[in-house]
C-alpha cells in the first residue's frame, strides 16, 4: 500500500511536535541577541577578518614547507637505494639483532658436523689412496683370499665416502646462497666403485697359434665322456690339436655324438678364421667319396683306464656310419685319466704328427695340455671373433628376449646343480653339496654385494628344494625373486624363434639356452665341480661378461652338515 506526502507531514506533526518548539525558541534567542549587540557588530567583524587573513597566509607557508621536506626525503631515499646494495644495507642494520638464539645454535652445530664430516672424508680418502695395496700384484697362494678382502674393504670405503658426501649435502643445503661456492678438491674426486665390475681380460697379452690347415688332411674329433658341456670343452681342445697339426677338424655325426649344429653355428667358426678349418660329417663324407671313407690312424691321448676312452659299442657305431678303421687303437705315451700329466705344444706335435690323410684322436676332455693357453679369453687360436664356440644365433636371440621379458640388465644368474650331485660332492673333499639354508645365506651375501634385484635360476632341483630356497633368499627384509624359464605359453613370444624352427623340445637346446642366459648375467654363481658351470664361465670369459663377484656357491665354506657314506 502506497502512502502520499500529506500522510508523512501529518505523522511528523503528531510524533515529534517538540522539534518545532525547540526551533522557535532558538530563533527568538538569536534575534534578541542581535538587537542588543548591534552597535559593536562592525568593529568585531573587522578584527576577525584581519585575523583570518593572517592565519590563512601562515597556513599556506607551512604547507609548502611540509611538501618540500617530504619531496627531499623521497629523493634522498631513492639516491640511497641507487648507490647502495639493499641486501648490504639491511644486513648491516639488522645483523646485531638475534631473533632466534636456538636456531643459531642449531646452525652452529650443523656447521660443526660439516667440519667433522670433512675430516672423516679426508681420512677415508687417505685410506683409499695410501693403505690398500692391490692384491693383483701378489701371485702367491694367498692371492685369492687377499683379493676378496681387498675388494670388500675397497667397496666398504667407497660406500662410506658416498654416505659422507650425502650427509654433507643435507647439512649444507640450508646454508647455501646464490653466491655459494662451497666444496673442496675432495668433492671433485669420483668415488664410485663398482664392486662387481667386469674383469679386465687383458686381450693384448693373449698367446695364440695360427690355424692354417692343409685341405687334404683331416682330424676326426672323438668326444665321449660326460654330457654336452664336456663334449663342447673337448671339441674346443680338438681345435687346438687340429691347429697344431695343420689339419681340418671333422665335426662328429649326430648318430655317433650330439647334434652340434642345433646348438652352435659351425660355419661361423670358418668365418672367424677367414678360411675353411672345420667341416661337418656330411661334408667330410662327400669329400671322401673320391677315396676310401676311412680313418687311417686312431691315436689315443689316454692309455688308462681304457684306450681312447672308447668301448666296443662306439667302435660299432663308427663302422655303422660306413667308416672303416685301419689298424688298431694306439697310445703314444702312458697317460691316466685320473692323473693327467702336463703336456706342451711340442709334445703334441711330436707324438701326434702323421702323414696319414685322416687321423682320429680321442678323448681329450681330460687332457692337461698348455692350460694357460686354453683358458685364455677367446682360446689359444688366433681369430677375429670373441670366441669360436658359442650358441647359435637362434639361441642367442631367444636368450636376449627372455632377459628383456622377465629379467633386467643387472641380474644375477645361479646354476644350482642338485640332481645326482649329493653323492658326487660327498665323494670329494671338501664336499660341494650344501644344505638349502646355508646355500641361501651364501646367495644373499652375493646379492647384497652386487645390488642385483632378481636371480635367474638354472637348476635340475626338485620343486620342494627351489621353493624352500626361494623363501630363504632374503635381503633387507625382502625376498629376492628366483626366476626360472616358464612352461610354453602361446601368449608369450620370447621363445617363438625356437618353435618356428622346430627345436623347442630339444633338451640340448634348452641346456644351451640356460647357459646363454647365465653367461649374459651381471654376476654368476656357479656349482663347483660342474662342467655346465665351467662352460658358462668360458663363455663369460670370452664374451667379456665375467665379473669380480663371480664365484662358486659358498666358495671357501664347507657344508655345515654332511651325511655319512653308504
Amino acid at each position: 500500500m502506497e502512502r502520499n506526502s500529506s500522510d508523512d507531514e501529518e505523522d511528523h506533526q503528531h510524533l515529534i511536535p517538540q522539534n518545532d518548539t525547540r526551533i522557535r525558541h532558538r530563533e527568538d534567542s538569536i534575534s534578541s541577541t542581535a538587537t542588543t549587540t548591534g552597535g559593536n557588530q562592525r568593529s568585531a567583524f573587522q578584527i576577525e577578518d584581519i585575523m583570518q587573513r593572517v592565519h590563512h597566509r601562515w597556513k599556506i607557508s607551512l604547507n609548502k614547507r611540509y611538501v618540500i621536506v617530504f619531496v627531499s626525503l623521497i629523493i634522498s631515499i631513492g639516491l640511497l637505494f641507487l648507490l647502495t646494495d639493499p641486501r648490504e644495507l639491511f644486513s648491516a642494520n639488522f645483523s646485531s639483532f638475534k631473533l632466534d638464539p636456538l636456531s643459531n645454535r642449531v646452525k652452529e652445530s650443523e656447521l660443526r658436523a660439516l667440519y667433522l664430516l670433512r675430516q672423516q672424508q679426508l681420512s677415508l680418502l687417505s685410506l683409499w689412496n695410501g693403505t690398500l695395496v692391490n692384491p693383483s700384484l701378489n701371485q702367491s697362494a694367498n692371492a685369492l683370499g687377499s683379493s676378496v678382502l681387498f675388494e670388500d674393504v675397497k667397496s666398504a670405503v667407497s660406500k662410506q665416502i658416498s654416505l659422507n658426501k650425502e650427509i654433507q649435502e643435507v647439512l649444507l643445503s640450508p646454508h647455501r646462497s646464490s653466491n655459494y661456492s662451497g666444496g673442496t678438491e675432495v668433492d671433485s674426486v669420483n668415488f664410485s666403485y663398482d664392486r662387481c665390475r667386469n674383469v679386465d681380460q687383458k686381450l693384448s697379452d693373449r698367446k695364440t697359434v695360427e690355424w692354417k690347415p692343409r685341405s687334404d688332411k683331416f682330424l676326426f674329433a672323438i668326444c665321449l665322456s660326460g654330457q654336452m658341456s664336456n663334449h663342447l670343452i673337448c671339441l674346443e681342445k680338438h681345435m687346438f690339436f687340429a691347429a697344431l697339426l695343420d689339419r681340418v677338424l671333422v665335426i662328429p655325426s649326430s648318430k655317433f655324438d650330439y647334434q652340434y649344429d642345433r646348438v652352435i653355428d659351425i660355419e661361423r667358426i670358418n668365418t672367424c678364421l677367414g678360411r675353411n678349418v672345420v667341416v661337418s660329417f656330411d661334408q667330410f663324407k662327400e669329400k671322401a667319396k673320391k677315396n676310401r671313407f676311412r680313418i687311417d690312424r686312431f691315436i689315443c691321448y689316454f692309455s688308462s683306464p681304457q684306450l681312447c676312452y672308447v668301448d666296443e659299442e662306439h667302435i660299432k657305431k663308427l663302422k655303422g656310419l660306413g667308416i672303416s678303421i685301419d689298424g688298431k687303437l694306439e697310445a703314444p705315451w702312458s697317460e691316466d685319466i685320473k692323473k693327467p700329466s702336463k703336456r706342451t705344444v711340442q709334445d703334441v706335435q711330436t707324438k701326434f704328427k702323421s702323414d696319414d690323410d685322416v687321423i682320429a684322436i680321442g678323448d681329450v676332455f681330460y687332457a692337461d695340455m698348455e692350460q694357460d693357453w686354453v683358458m685364455q679369453p677367446g682360446g689359444p687360436i688366433n681369430h677375429k671373433c670373441k670366441t669360436l664356440i658359442e650358441p647359435s644365433k637362434l639361441i642367442l636371440l631367444t636368450a636376449q628376449r627372455f632377459i628383456q621379458t622377465f629379467l633386467e640388465k643387472n641380474f644375477i644368474a645361479l646354476h644350482f646343480r642338485r640332481h645326482g650331485f649329493l653323492k658326487f660332492c660327498n665323494a670329494k673333499s671338501p664336499s660341494c653339496f650344501y644344505p638349502i639354508p646355508q646355500a641361501a645365506e651364501c646367495i644373499a651375501r652375493i646379492v647384497e654385494r652386487s645390488n642385483g634385484a632378481v636371480i635367474y635360476l638354472s637348476t635340475d632341483a626338485a620343486e620342494s628344494e627351489t621353493s624352500l630356497l626361494q623363501s630363504l633368499v632374503v635381503v633387507d627384509g625382502k625376498i629376492v625373486p628366483l626366476v626360472k624359464r616358464p612352461p610354453r605359453n602361446s601368449a608369450e613370444k620370447w621363445d617363438a624363434l625356437l618353435y618356428r624352427h622346430g627345436i623347442e623340445d630339444d633338451s640340448q637346446v634348452d641346456a644351451m639356452l640356460d647357459k646363454t642366459i647365465c653367461a649374459m648375467s651381471s654376476v654368476f654363481i656357479g656349482a663347483s665341480g660342474s662342467t655346465f658351470t665351467e662352460d658358462i664361465l668360458r663363455l663369460r670369459k670370452d664374451w667379456g661378461t665375467s665379473s669380480t663377484c663371480d664365484e662358486y656357491l659358498c666358495r671357501g665354506e664347507e657344508p655345515n652338515f654332511i651325511a655319512e657314506d653308504e
